[in-house]
């Protein structure tokens, strides 16, 4: 049936070539509860960026790389850090002896180390971490029909045979060492039987004895996308629900990207009982990534929650990642992208100014600083100073933006406070000179712009002037009018000094109706009505204010001579 409003016709990518996930996978949850859950407490965050995230790279990193990495996730407060997969690689293997022999584990952090179900690969593994107090130790294989059809060409009796047997010789390695725990994934979790996962992961827990106070982890991964994140929270819920021994088990996933819904996938499996999220800084990993924790974390923070990690100086962890990894963070990245706090667009630029007022009113109002106030801003959901940014990339002006940015640029790092209606006009002027460039204008281009556009000298020159009080409510201003072609004395009379000077300029041929004048610092700002024309404004700066407010008239005075 076609819609009427919806033109859209059908493609000819050969979408027929792929099944739904429910063609794939059984998730027999039904009566699911995480959808009414709440995220109250952070759960334990495990960075993978020296083993699932280094191996993603085109050039994995060396000892130094990994050790700068390393000291950044324990200095973030990270505390269950996977520090690489040492069987695969002599420089995996010499990196988790460095961190062994230089001391450089703290007491309160737990290395993790990553090794496949065989009984070599195994040996070696404990030999890299022979000496260490603590440590997980991770096995993983793949376990879903495809893998076990295509890759391991063994079926369920067989793969959990190999698991049975590589666990086995895991416990019999750890004997006498209770400071090693154990760590089980069956890698393609998301697309195997629920049924076959549930007997591997309980097999596991009786085979090494799980205990509340030496819980086992089975950590699930979404290893390729499959489905809505709504359907991982499911198979997470099932799982949740149903694994033995519940009270000695570590419930822990590791979302991929593949679908872009990392993020999402992992924060609702933390909503239907996942204790311990595994993911790199800023995403990285191999296809489109392992989920990202910096953004998980700080969606956390912009919630009310503890994210339990610091990421205060949000431009040092992510120097150092690109650093390290040799990949760029994308400006648009949420919280860490050079952009994410910055407007271009006039209405959001109107939108942010007036926040930051009323934030500052409201501090006030309280009685705090404005760094402790309730942050409500609109279009900034955390207080980029509260990741160690500055204000001075959250508007930036283009052709795009409107009177609020630009306005907003001058009273922040000039100190000129337009009035609202004449910020329209200074608006127009910018626009006109960043759609000939192409270009953003910095906050001193604008200055300069708002200078050569009301404080440069005109037409009319006001040479000497002096105003007095002849009587009560009337006042007398003489003074002297240059132009470049004749120059004389001319005198004006009126309720207040201003009024007079207009009625002085009046006399000298310039027909002057003052509408408004207001100051702000040392300026002044004037809107009047010149010759019968619509209303212009000038400015004036100096340390006088009637001085500011007399030049203010005769700059609009000027302004509208040229116009």
């Amino acid at each position: 049936m076609t819609l009427l409003w919806n033109p859209q016709r059908p493609s000819p990518m050969p979408y027929h070539r792929y099944r739904p996930f429910q063609d794939r996978v059984d998730v027999p949850v039904t009566d699911r509860a995480w959808p009414a859950a709440r995220i109250e407490r952070a759960p334990l965050w495990v960075p993978v960026d020296l083993r699932d995230g280094n191996q993603a790279l085109a050039e994995p990193m060396d000892t130094p790389r990994k050790r700068r990495f390393f000291d950044l996730l324990v200095r973030t407060g990270f505390k269950e850090i996977e520090v690489g997969y040492p069987s695969a690689s002599r420089t995996d293997f010499d990196f988790v002896r460095h961190l062994v022999t230089g001391g450089a584990v703290p007491d309160d952090v737990t290395p993790v180390v990553f090794t496949p179900a065989r009984p070599d690969l195994i040996d070696r593994t404990f030999d890299a971490i022979e000496g260490l107090p603590r440590a997980v130790v991770h096995l993983y294989i793949a376990t879903s029909p495809v893998w076990r059809d295509v890759v391991l060409r063994r079926d369920r009796a067989e793969v959990w045979r190999t698991v049975r047997e590589a666990a086995g010789q895991i416990a019999r390695r750890a004997e006498g060492a209770p400071g090693v725990r154990f760590q089980f994934s069956p890698e393609t979790y998301n697309l195997t039987e629920p049924d076959f996962v549930l007997e591997l992961c309980d097999g596991l827990t009786e085979l090494w004895d799980a205990s509340p106070d030496r819980p086992v982890t089975h950590n699930l991964p979404a290893t390729v996308e499959i489905a809505t994140p709504n359907v991982y929270a499911d198979q997470i819920e099932y799982a949740h629900r149903n694994l033995a021994r519940r009270d000695s088990v570590i419930l822990s996933v590791h979302p991929h990207n593949d679908r872009g819904t990392g993020v999402a996938c992992a924060e609702l499996a933390v909503l239907a009982g996942a204790q311990r999220v595994e993911g790199c800084l800023f995403g990285n990993g191999e296809r489109t990534g392992n989920v990202d924790l910096v953004t998980l974390a700080l969606n956390l923070f912009a919630q009310g929650v503890d994210p339990m990690v610091d990421f205060g100086d949000i431009d040092a962890v992510r120097e150092t990642v690109e650093e390290c990894n040799r990949l760029p963070v994308h400006p648009r990245h949420p919280y860490a992208g050079d952009l994410v706090h910055t407007a271009f667009s006039g209405t959001h630029q109107d939108a942010i100014g007036k926040g930051f007022e009323e934030h500052a009113r409201k501090a006030e109002e309280l009685g705090v600083p404005e760094s402790r106030a309730p942050w409500s801003v609109p279009y900034l959901p955390v207080d980029p100073a509260d990741l160690g940014r500055t204000y001075d990339a959250v508007i930036r002006v283009n052709s795009q933006s409107g009177k609020g940015g630009s306005a907003y640029l001058l009273r922040t790092h000039h100190g000129i406070d337009l009035p609202e209606r004449m910020r329209p006009g200074f608006a127009r002027l910018v626009q006109e000179v960043t759609d000939a460039s192409g270009r953003e204008a910095a906050p001193k281009e604008l200055y300069d712009l708002f200078r050569a556009a009301y404080l440069a000298d005109g037409e009319v020159r006001l040479d000497s002037w002096a105003v007095h009080e002849e009587a009560p409510g009337r006042h007398r201003f003489v003074g002297t009018l240059r132009t470049d072609d004749r120059t004389g004395d001319h005198e004006g009379t009126g309720p207040g000094p201003l009024t007079a000077f207009a009625d002085a300029l009046t006399g000298a041929g310039y027909v002057t109706e003052i509408l408004e004048v207001t100051a702000s610092g040392a300026y002044a700002f004037a809107e009047c009505r010149v010759a019968g024309t619509t209303t212009v404004w000038g400015a004036a700066e100096d340390s006088s204010p009637l001085a500011a407010s007399v030049g203010a008239v005769l700059s609009a005075v000027n302004r509208a001579a040229v116009r």
